[in-house]
């Protein structure tokens, strides 16, 4: 995994202290999401899709239904720009303009290809499946013939790519931090809560580790 190099259209502008374009901060911030939104233009109307995605090595996949619009359009080839949130807490500072977020983002460029062979297409929904849950996909039963066909992966080469982070207290003009009113953040962070059986789960199958110890 190599460094990315900025270029016009990853390198960050607005507070550009935040950019990160190192493979370690890009590639940290997609092991702990597992949502992604994906931006394109159809017909001169532009989408922003919000789905799941799994990566391996220096690839990035999303799948769906063979049915999807958004799958069937991308992989066409046309331009894609896929985002990635984490949001870490809430900045309260001492003024509505200073207030902020401190969150970790992802920025990808480029053009997506169908994946059509056989075992990359396995691979990818293995990596979907470890993306979300950890652990799991090696006790799932094979899937179908019926399963690949119904469902389309996408690969996008994570060749162009820049990361945006905010940390730390809020950053208030001067003499406003004599101001009589609290400041700081709120962190914030995903937690899982108890595992809900499925009411149609035989009785004395107990949850699995992973289940019970989730975490992102």
């Amino acid at each position: 995994m190599s460094d990315f190099t900025p270029i016009e259209r990853t390198k960050v502008r607005r507070l550009p202290d935040r950019g990160k374009y190192d493979s370690e901060s890009v590639y940290g911030i997609l092991y702990e999401a597992f949502i992604c939104h994906v931006g394109f233009v159809l017909d001169g109307q532009p989408y922003v899709i919000p789905t799941g995605f799994g990566r391996l090595g220096d690839t990035l996949y999303i799948h769906g239904s063979a049915a999807s619009r958004m799958l069937r359009t991308v992989s066409a080839g046309v331009p894609v720009c896929v985002t990635i949130t984490l949001v870490d807490g809430i900045v309260m500072a001492r003024s509505g303009f200073h207030s902020s977020m401190n969150y970790r983002s992802v920025v990808i460029f480029g053009n997506a290809k169908l994946v059509e062979a056989r075992e990359e297409k396995l691979a990818a929904l293995a990596a979907f499946s470890e993306q979300v849950m950890p652990g799991r996909w090696k006790e799932l039963r094979e899937t179908t013939d019926a399963e690949l066909k119904g469902t389309l992966v996408l690969a996008l080469p994570i060749t162009e790519a820049s990361a945006k982070v905010r940390t730390g207290p809020p950053k208030d003009d001067e003499e406003d931090y004599a101001l009589p009113l609290w400041a700081g953040v709120v962190p914030l962070k995903l937690t899982a809560g108890t595992p809900i059986p499925d009411l149609r789960l035989p009785p004395g199958i107990q949850p699995p580790d992973y289940a019970k110890h989730y975490k992102r």
